[in-house]
């Protein structure tokens, strides 16, 4: 698939997208993952390797680190199966999350306590109080990040929509948990943070170099839409669909009631913004993103372990 998108990409108007707080906010993060005990990775589990910053290694370290694949609902348990034993392999600790509906997230916290934990153990050593474990989140833009802190506070702390560049600042927020305080004659119920969660803007390369990556960047709307030619991008998510064995040309014709001779993925929207739409080959190829990104073609990954 990656040849084919070279040879689909090479012709077209480079995507780019760095927003001008992107920029500011790399420089106050690297700074603030040095106060952090352990990272979570939010990435979309359509395209893992297209989400991830290429100097993100750099950037943490040797610091803990939980993956976490967001959008799990997307893709199939085997192709779910297959991106956990990549990962395994490189010994880096995966969670399969939900955002929208929260499943995944209270495994991501235990996990995130879980590695952090030694922190409280050296302070106990030297005498200190033990304080709330500091996880940071971070990914590319519109992955999911901010819903997912929304879900594990179970309340809105954090803005999201489904659009890339909502989160425009860095931003602390603490989970807290209820306990109880029992002795013989009173029982007072208090609350103590035990997590802090630092949300984060999406941060994206200066300059994507890979320009297959960026296509299946805006092909999931993780990047904003005004770096890319969204009847372009339609039109190779039709030839990438019509290769894949699950969806096929034939269930694209028979779901826009449509007949086009080969894979030609310009010419599928060409005819259906005829079909549907006056003629207007934005609004047809619109709608085809649409379609995707609403899962309406089925558990589809963009992306398998190479």
């Amino acid at each position: 698939m990656d040849a084919d998108l070279y040879y689909w990409t090479r012709a077209l108007r480079p995507v780019q997208w760095y927003p001008g707080h992107i920029a500011k906010t790399e420089k106050e993060l690297k700074e603030q993952l040095k106060l952090i005990d352990v990272v979570i990775e939010v990435r979309d589990a359509r395209i893992p390797l297209s989400t991830t910053h290429p100097q993100m290694d750099l950037w943490l370290g040797n610091r803990k680190r939980i993956l976490v694949l967001n959008r799990e609902d997307m893709i199939s348990t085997a192709d779910r199966n297959a991106w956990a034993m990549h990962f395994s392999r490189q010994g880096t600790k995966v969670v399969f999350s939900n955002g929208q509906l929260g499943m995944g997230t209270m495994k991501l916290s235990r996990l995130a306590k879980s590695l952090a934990a030694g922190v409280n153990v050296k302070r106990r050593a030297k005498g200190l109080l033990p304080r709330p474990v500091r996880a940071g989140i971070v990914g590319y833009p519109n992955v999911g990040k901010s819903s997912l802190i929304n879900r594990l506070l179970k309340r809105r702390m954090c803005p999201a929509a489904p659009r890339p560049g909502v989160t425009r600042e860095l931003k602390y927020v603490f989970f807290w948990f209820l306990f109880l305080n029992c002795d013989i004659d009173v029982k007072l119920t208090r609350k103590r943070k035990d997590l802090e969660l630092l949300d984060s803007p999406g941060i994206l390369p200066m300059r994507i170099s890979d320009q297959a990556a960026a296509i299946k960047l805006a092909i999931c709307d993780d990047i904003g839409e005004r770096s890319y030619d969204v009847a372009d991008v339609a039109a190779i998510l039709v030839q990438m669909l019509a290769k894949l064995p699950t969806v096929g040309m034939k269930a694209l014709q028979n779901r826009y009631k449509i007949d086009v001779d080969g894979q030609c993925g310009k010419m599928f929207i060409e005819k259906l913004a005829l079909r549907l739409f006056n003629g207007d080959v934005h609004q047809a190829a619109f709608r085809v993103l649409s379609d995707f990104r609403k899962g309406k073609f089925g558990w589809v990954a963009l992306e398998r372990p190479r």
